[in-house]
Formats: C-alpha cells, sequence, structure tokens
C-alpha cells in the first residue's frame, strides 16, 4: 500500500510543476483511505508555508474536523522540512512516510531529525525511501528544465 498512496502523492507533485512550482506532493490517509492531498503552492499563493504537506494537513484537519489527525499517515514525495515536521508533530501524525531524501532542508535525518528527539511529547513515525527514485527524478528533472529556460532567457 505505501507505494500507491507515494504514487497518488507523486500526482500531486507534478500538479505543482504544472502551476510552475516545486514539484512535492502529500497524501493523508487514515485506515487505509485517502482523506486528503496537498501539492507545493508557497509561489502562486504568496504564502511561505503552503508546503505540500501544510496543504494536505490543512485539508485533512478541515475533512475531519479535528487539528489532531490521531491515526493518520502523511506521505510525501520530499523528505520534510522543519516547519512541515513541527505542523506533522503538532497534527499527532501516527507516521510520515516519504520518498527522497533532501540533503538541504530535511529535517527526517537528512540535516536535522526532528522526529527523534525523546523530550517532545509525540512522537511520529518515520518511514524513508518509498518510491525514492521516481520522487528524486521528477524533482531533478524539474531543476534540469528550470536550468535550461534560465539558460535561454537573456539577463535584464
Amino acid at each position: 500500500m505505501p507505494d500507491r498512496y507515494m504514487g497518488l502523492a507523486l500526482l500531486e507533485a507534478r500538479k505543482a510543476w504544472e502551476q510552475g512550482e516545486v514539484p512535492v506532493g502529500a497524501v493523508v490517509v487514515r485506515d487505509g483511505e485517502v482523506i486528503a492531498t496537498g501539492y507545493n503552492q508557497p509561489i502562486g499563493r504568496h504564502d511561505p508555508t503552503a508546503h505540500a504537506e501544510i496543504m494536505a494537513l490543512r485539508a485533512a484537519a478541515e475533512k475531519l474536523g479535528n487539528y489532531r489527525l490521531p491515526g493518520c499517515e502523511l506521505y510525501v514525495t520530499l523528505e520534510p522540512c522543519i516547519m512541515c515536521s513541527g505542523a506533522m508533530m503538532h497534527a499527532r501524525l501516527a507516521r510520515v512516510v516519504y520518498a527522497a531524501d533532501d540533503p538541504k532542508t530535511g529535517a527526517c535525518g537528512s540535516v536535522l531529525d526532528v522526529f527523534a528527539q525523546e523530550r517532545l511529547n509525540h512522537h511520529t513515525e518515520v518511514v524513508k525511501g518509498v518510491l525514492a527514485e521516481e520522487a528524486s527524478a521528477l524533482l531533478k528533472a524539474f531543476f534540469a528544465e528550470r536550468r535550461a529556460l534560465a539558460r535561454k532567457t537573456p539577463a535584464a
């Protein structure tokens, strides 16, 4: 099942790309049912908090009528940052599953490991590497396209 949910997150990531956003997608699941989805939208929404994970958490909380999401899992195509990891802990997610590591801002072990802090009052299980190659390839293709476009565009 993790591959299925991560596949849905990859579809969400492609929506972000179509809108010129970094292609990251997220899916919230509870008891085998997709509760909510989200994709990166910080540029289009002019909102630094509009990461895929936050968008999916907001939609799930609205649907369930509770800011706490116990028993829920979040699948995301890129290792969450500090902000998103904090939101996941405050939402009391049971588990976060991510695809590709983020060596620049990852907060699940690449740069920091927020979820390993034993002093925090909630502990979320972390699973990494589900469909990592697919997610990594998507991100690499996006940034390669961006660099190619930048080379073609004359400097102002």
